[in-house]
């Protein structure tokens, strides 16, 4: 079976099978396809991010040829929510993948995200909250063990808040403040289901988390996990670069340079909002909830 992720910075594909009640992985491709910077002022795609984007999902075709309608779900998420011409993208882009694929509300993008996530955890009772910054927009959920309760999704990503924050790639403390403040103020309805009081344990998902978690891991900090000092380490030898393009860390692929920016700063705002002293570095996502789904039907 294979779960196919439309990103707005990346698009993932992730094959394997059930193995005694559990997903066992036997291939991953990720391509960074950036869609969420293809959006003009009239929120169409450009013609030169869609051909990016079907050249991406032709490769993805070819994988997978041999596969049935019921073993693959293909998502698609916030970039083509927004995208007027997204139909346009989606026809083709079905066409050559050789499978239909859903543009899913935020909702639904938030349940996939909390299932993914807490299927590689242990199931106790606990109460958690889980936090996935992707492109163009973050999933806020909380749950109780594997059951998810509340969650929202909302318009603020690190490849949309690296745009309008950072669009030249300089990293200055005062765009990082009013990248910070913008983002707070977007967010700041879910303190009220997700404040500091409504959870026992933070976990973080996907590519804003992950690549924070890794250049911190590299530079020597605790792996698995991030904290209020790492963030604010990491700001500190940001602003010292003073543009994205002048960075040269360890642990930063060459990709993530340009939405760091945007990412730390949703970071900080949500670590501000929400009273996060520690957040856990998940190993679930989105795909592995759409995976989780198509287990379920194929019993």
């Amino acid at each position: 079976m294979a779960a196919v992720d439309l990103g707005s910075n990346s698009f993932r594909l992730e094959i394997g099978h059930a193995a005694a009640g559990q997903f066992a992985r036997s291939d991953y491709l990720k391509e960074t396809v950036r869609l969420g910077n293809g959006l003009d002022n009239q929120s169409q795609l450009t013609r030169q991010a869609m051909r990016k984007g079907w050249d991406c999902m032709a490769r993805f075709g070819e994988r997978l040829r041999a596969f049935s309608p019921q073993a693959v779900s293909a998502v698609a998420t916030q970039t083509l929510r927004e995208a007027r011409n997204r139909d346009e993208f989606l026809n083709q882009a079905s066409e050559l993948l050789g499978f239909q694929i859903e543009t899913i509300s935020g909702d639904e993008e938030a349940r996939l995200i909390y299932q993914g996530v807490v299927q590689a955890l242990p199931d106790v009772d606990e109460r958690r909250l889980v936090i996935d910054i992707g492109g163009r927009s973050t999933e806020l959920i909380v749950g109780n063990g594997v059951r998810p309760q509340q969650m929202a999704s909302y318009p603020v990503g690190s490849v949309v808040w690296s745009m309008l924050y950072f669009p030249d790639g300089d990293l200055t403390a005062a765009a990082f403040a009013v990248a910070e403040d913008a983002a707070k103020a977007v967010l700041a309805p879910a303190c009220g289901f997700c404040g500091p009081h409504q959870w026992d344990v933070a976990y973080g998902s996907a590519g804003t988390v992950n690549a924070v978690v890794d250049v911190l891991a590299a530079a020597g900090w605790p792996a698995g996990h991030l904290s209020q000092e790492g963030l604010d380490w990491l700001l500190d030898k940001l602003l010292l670069a003073h543009s994205a393009g002048q960075l040269s860390m360890m642990g930063l692929r060459e990709d993530r340079k340009a939405i760091i920016g945007g990412g730390l700063s949703v970071l900080r705002a949500l670590f501000a909002l929400l009273d996060i002293t520690r957040l856990e570095q998940a190993q679930g996502g989105l795909r592995h909830g759409l995976l989780m789904d198509l287990m379920r039907d194929n019993v």
